[in-house]
């Protein structure tokens, strides 16, 4: 690949990105759930730009991160639910982390998460200024922060290096 062909793939690859997370986000918000569809489609491009830029042994290596951090929010997930009783985080949703990784690596997972909580808190904050009563066993999707993070990280790495 030219250096000059790169922008025009990545701004390729950031278009398909956004519309998957866009539909993504609207169906976690509409039904509560994120389809292992999309959430396979997410993986499977970040895979294959992984491969175009770095090689088969970059995917080789991003494919085991996916795993790693698909397994560390998998234990998290059983663990809340060991503590708590109820549900915190979304089978759906560690897919989407897994399937997020690579695009950014596991270095952008924090990077994601964080914007993730920090938007949902936002969101939260202002439905309750607007009125709305959430109680601490609100139901909310988390998909569409996810979405949000991913973008976010991505768009961080590519464009301020930040990493």
């Amino acid at each position: 690949m030219t250096a000059d062909a790169a922008p025009l793939l990545f701004a390729a690859f950031f278009a398909a990105l956004s519309l998957l997370c866009g539909s993504l986000a609207l169906i976690d918000l509409r039904r509560g759930i994120i389809p292992d569809a999309l959430n396979l489609a997410v993986g499977a491009l970040g895979l294959a730009k992984t491969v175009i830029a770095g090689g088969a042994m970059a995917g080789v290596e991003t494919a085991a991160e996916a795993i790693v951090v698909g397994a560390i929010f998998w234990l998290f997930r059983q663990l809340y639910f060991a503590v708590r009783k109820i549900q915190g985080l979304g089978l759906g949703d560690v897919k989407f982390l897994a399937a997020a990784t690579p695009w950014v690596g596991l270095t952008g997972i924090p990077v994601l998460i964080l914007i993730a909580a920090l938007s949902a808190l936002i969101a939260i904050g202002g439905a309750q200024l607007a009125g709305q009563n959430l109680t601490r066993q609100t139901s909310l999707p988390f998909g569409p922060f996810l979405a949000l993070g991913l973008l976010s990280a991505v768009a961080a790495q590519q464009w301020f290096g930040f990493n």
